[in-house]
């Protein structure tokens, strides 16, 4: 196979990728989606006296590089250093697990041991890019069946690393025949069996996900909840507004939707731009004008977003994030914070722990203090954010807890599990989503609140500065959905549920047995490849 012909399917693996994302994609394609870099591998592997196994990497980059701009570009429009980060990362992870791969497939001459190193270093890349510093998991391949939720009902068991699996295997699987009947010519019954078993392994979960839908009842256990989207702009408008007269938009968009039977209110994150700090948080003009609305209805509660600040006391330990006041020999720590203002004004905080890369962390600050400075300026400050210690939710009262998830933290599965074995059985998703403008971003973050509606059969009320705001039942199915860029509030009575999913209760489970079975992979293919050197000399 000739160079460019190598080039040209990496491409198309990449243009697969691509076209099969949500929102709008077409998630069939993701089982095809590595399918010409699978032939592009096989080619190599068949003259892999000729090259050496670095000779995949150009063609993995390729395809990585085509995928995650086809679907990532809008990161450019909020921080261009962004997108550039994205394409390394990615290119890095799925690089390096299609050159482990690569190396394992021509050391061991079995095929089941070779393709099934293949699956668990991609899901072991997965893995890792969920927990390190620099983790922006947006492209885990269980994440492109966002848009069909009646596709993955089964995520309560598996989480998004079950669809991982079935995109992979099914990748090797459609692979295997194509090489077999179009490539090697092979007209045989096992190629006919093998292609059956792949129509079922396509079909069977889709099966068992829909009638797990049309089966599933919601236990009726009401909360009536007003959700705010005031609309205000993050570049233009945010932050150069009075912030009290940001708290009386939202106020007043509440106001048309709430009565005395209306139990929470939720505005979006940083919804209050006062700086409080926590230890004069009485003091705040915003808050005193939501105490005052809380006392108008008799049930009402409200949660809001809001960037707050703690000094540390003399001889108190601080924390890796703390700051130097300039002009003081004293410390404190900022926060992206949710505030719960209950309806006799007591007040609960929660501080976002799992931070944006670049915008609210420096990945690795602790080991490169001096890249402290260059954090990107986007949510109103700059440096590395203090975090919770925990995922406490919000208590109501006995029965009822809220897990009120800040942003990016709706993208991690196994990080909101927490929540919901802290007592959680509600979601609030508060988050801005304005930084990108109207692109496939806001789109496909309010999507990844569909995955984690169905992983722990939590409904979701998410409250979106710009949108999408909207409500989300514990199927996954959206409901009230507003339009980008337009203030509004709705209102809707969502279930809360107490039931623990096998996936809450377990996480990340295939991850980590990825894990293993990639070290043990990595460890025979050492092995062999020691023996191999013995058996020359």
């Amino acid at each position: 196979m000739k160079r460019i012909h190598k080039i040209f399917l990496s491409l198309l693996s990449g243009l697969l990728l691509g076209a099969g994302w949500p929102e709008r994609g077409l998630p069939f394609l993701l089982f095809i989606g590595f399918v010409p870099l699978l032939i592009v591998e096989y080619e190599l592997w068949k003259n892999r006296e000729n090259n050496h196994a670095s000779a995949i990497l150009p063609y993995v980059a390729i395809t990585v590089s085509t995928w995650v701009l086809l679907t990532t570009w809008w990161v450019f429009i909020s921080t261009p250093v962004g997108i550039v980060a994205t394409v390394l990362v990615n290119t890095s992870l799925v690089g390096g697990a299609f050159y482990l791969f690569h190396i394992t497939h021509r050391r061991i001459s079995g095929v089941t041991i070779a393709y099934t190193s293949l699956i668990a270093y991609v899901l072991t890349a997965e893995f890792v890019h969920l927990r390190w510093d620099l983790n922006f998991p947006w492209l885990n391949l269980g994440n492109g069946f966002a848009s069909y939720p009646k596709w993955i009902q089964w995520y309560e068991y598996t989480g998004t690393f079950g669809g991982s699996l079935w995109i992979l295997t099914l990748n090797v699987m459609i692979f295997f025949f194509v090489r077999d009947r179009i490539l090697l010519k092979i007209c045989s019954r096992r190629v006919g069996l093998r292609m059956a078993g792949t129509l079922l392994l396509l079909i069977a979960p889709i099966l068992i996900s829909v009638v797990m839908y049309n089966r599933y009842t919601e236990k009726t256990d009401p909360v009536d909840v007003v959700v705010v989207q005031p609309n205000i702009d993050p570049y233009n408008e945010q932050y150069d507004l009075d912030p009290t007269l940001v708290t009386e938009r939202m106020l007043a968009l509440a106001a048309e939707k709430s009565d005395s039977l209306t139990d929470f209110a939720v505005f979006p994150e940083s919804a209050i731009q006062e700086y409080i700090f926590e230890d004069q948080i009485d003091h705040s003009p915003s808050l005193a004008r939501i105490r005052k609305f809380n006392r108008k209805y008799e049930r009402m509660n409200i949660i809001t977003g809001i960037s707050s600040r703690k000094i540390f006391e003399p001889g108190e330990t601080l924390s890796a994030s703390a700051r130097k006041f300039r002009d003081a020999d004293r410390y404190y720590d900022s926060y992206n914070t949710a505030l719960f203002v209950a309806h006799d004004s007591t007040l609960q905080k929660y501080h976002k722990s799992k931070l944006t890369p670049g915008v609210e962390i420096m990945p690795y600050i602790r080991f490169l203090p001096f890249l402290e400075k260059f954090a990107i300026n986007l949510g109103g400050t700059t440096g590395s954010l203090g975090v919770n210690p925990d995922q406490t939710p919000f208590r109501v009262n006995d029965k009822l807890k809220i897990a009120s998830v800040i942003c990016y933290e709706s993208v991690y599965g196994e990080f909101l599990n927490r929540f919901i074995l802290n007592g959680a059985n509600v979601i609030f998703v508060i988050t801005n989503d304005g930084w990108w403008g109207n692109t496939a971003g806001h789109r496909q973050h309010l999507l990844f609140s569909v995955i984690r509606a169905i992983e722990t059969r939590r409904s979701i009320a998410r409250s979106a500065n710009t949108g999408i705001s909207c409500f989300i039942s514990q199927r996954g199915d959206i409901s009230q959905r507003t339009a980008y860029w337009v203030p509004a509030a709705i209102r809707q009575k969502i279930n809360a549920n107490d039931r623990i999913t096998f996936y809450v209760k377990y996480g990340d489970y295939i991850g980590r047995f990825s894990l293993l079975v990639a070290a043990l992979c990595a460890l025979l293919t050492i092995s062999e490849s020691i023996r191999k050197r013995k058996h020359r000399i």
